[in-house]
């Protein structure tokens, strides 16, 4: 079994399989299930295999299996890859959350 280092704690423990959302698309690659709303509207509601945003330290991107994170957006453009076609969100900010394969971004909190 593969070992990592905790990021909270800084120990060395075993990664366990974790209770996931993760598919694949039709060409294999793994997915994520990502929603990106506000309190009036759902902008993104679907599996998806990349989200890439801005924070203060710069941009990133997020793909399935990325270890829990937590984000507070800048002023960016949300770029969703899917299958069948690409999303793209102009945000004025936001909070983004990552954990188990399943990606929420508040946006107008």
């Amino acid at each position: 079994m593969a070992q990592r280092q905790d990021a909270s704690t800084g120990e060395i423990v075993e990664d366990k399989a974790i209770d996931s959302a993760a598919g694949k698309d039709k060409d294999g690659k793994p997915t994520m299930q990502v929603k990106v709303y506000s309190p009036h509207k759902i902008y993104f509601d679907n599996a998806a295999t990349s989200i890439s945003g801005e924070d203060a330290t710069g941009p990133f991107d997020i793909l399935a299996h990325h270890h829990n994170f937590i984000a507070l957006l800048k002023p960016c453009e949300l770029n969703i890859r899917a299958e069948g076609a690409d999303s793209h969100v102009k945000i004025s900010g936001g909070i983004m959350h990552v954990k188990a394969d399943r990606v929420t971004v508040f946006l107008d909190v």
